[in-house]
């Protein structure tokens, strides 16, 4: 059974400032947890448009939102093809899009799809099962200074130039094939005293190998544009983020959105050119109430911004 939590769900769908008879686009669809709250609050003439990578969040979805398919369509799709995606319906315009980034509670608890470090299984960890390329492929292709970067940039490790070697190392002998196999091997990059006092040590690793692999960061940094463009007067865009590198993209896209003069501030008026997309609604991101936090633990990490769209005239 597909399970996740929908983190900041009232928040998010509050953000929205929804219209019953608008058009909304959830990028994540995810199993139809804010979408269910959405399709609540429209009419007969509103429409929610579901995107997902994941053919078992689609299913779930699908069940989900049984009572409201009269104004639901769900795509199998990324969100990076929202334009593509929206065109190929006939729709010109929506009044707000959301996206929850966080992992599934079904993808982190399902062993076989190898997003856990906790439980052996094969290493996979694909969004979207179309990919051909897996997590081990990652593992037992790059070079050590890929994986280095990789594990740096994407999982903030301190000990990343340790554990590209550990793994180079390993692979010499026998392909890395499971979760645990690499797993431990990071583990063993790792400073016993530093295992003991710390979160899993391998965390940061497993969190970039997914990023990689599924182009997270460079798939939300090349959206957000096309977003805000899909977007009507005054239309909102929410996003959901769990890590300092995801939040740092939506903060600074919504904040070039909304001030995007690149005039040198000597200057006593613009001449640019650059004009406003709209206002970040969200000054300070949203956070889990103490009453989510203690519902769900995988919560603590989120944040809301939300963008609101408006043309300068």
């Amino acid at each position: 059974m597909f399970k996740h939590y929908s983190v900041l769900l009232h928040e998010t769908v509050d953000g929205l400032n929804i219209k019953p008879d608008g058009i909304y686009v959830d990028g994540t669809l995810g199993g139809g947890g804010h979408a269910s709250l959405v399709c609540q609050k429209l009419s007969d003439k509103g429409r929610l448009i579901g995107i997902d990578q994941d053919k078992d969040a689609i299913a779930a979805a699908t069940e989900r939102l049984k009572d409201y398919q009269d104004r639901v369509t769900v795509v199998r799709s990324n969100y990076e093809q929202i334009d593509s995606v929206l065109k190929n319906l006939g729709i010109e315009k929506v009044n707000g899009i959301y996206l929850d980034l966080g992992v599934s509670s079904y993808q982190l608890d399902t062993a076989e799809r190898g997003f856990s470090y906790r439980a052996d299984a094969p290493l996979d960890m694909r969004m979207d099962d179309r990919n051909p390329v897996t997590a081990a492929d990652i593992v037992n292709d790059y070079t050590e200074s890929q994986l280095f970067h990789m594990i740096k940039n994407y999982g903030e490790d301190r000990f990343a130039q340790n554990i590209a070697k550990h793994i180079c190392k390993y692979r010499e002998t026998k392909r890395i094939e499971t979760t645990l196999e690499l797993s431990d091997i990071i583990s063993g990059a790792i400073p016993a005293r530093i295992r003991a006092t710390s979160g899993h040590p391998a965390k940061r690793t497993f969190q970039a190998i997914r990023i990689e692999l599924n182009r997270e960061l460079d798939v939300l940094e090349e959206s957000i544009d096309k977003m805000i463009d899909a977007l009507d007067e005054g239309g909102r865009l929410c996003i959901i983020t769990f890590h300092s590198l995801e939040d740092r993209i939506v903060k600074n896209k919504f904040r070039t959105a909304e001030k995007p003069c690149i005039c040198p501030p000597e200057f006593p008026i613009c001449t640019c050119g650059r004009k406003s997309r709209g206002k970040v609604i969200t000054r300070k991101p949203i956070l889990p109430s103490d009453e989510e936090l203690s519902e769900n633990s995988r919560s603590k990490s989120a944040k809301l911004r939300v963008f609101e769209k408006h043309t300068e005239r």
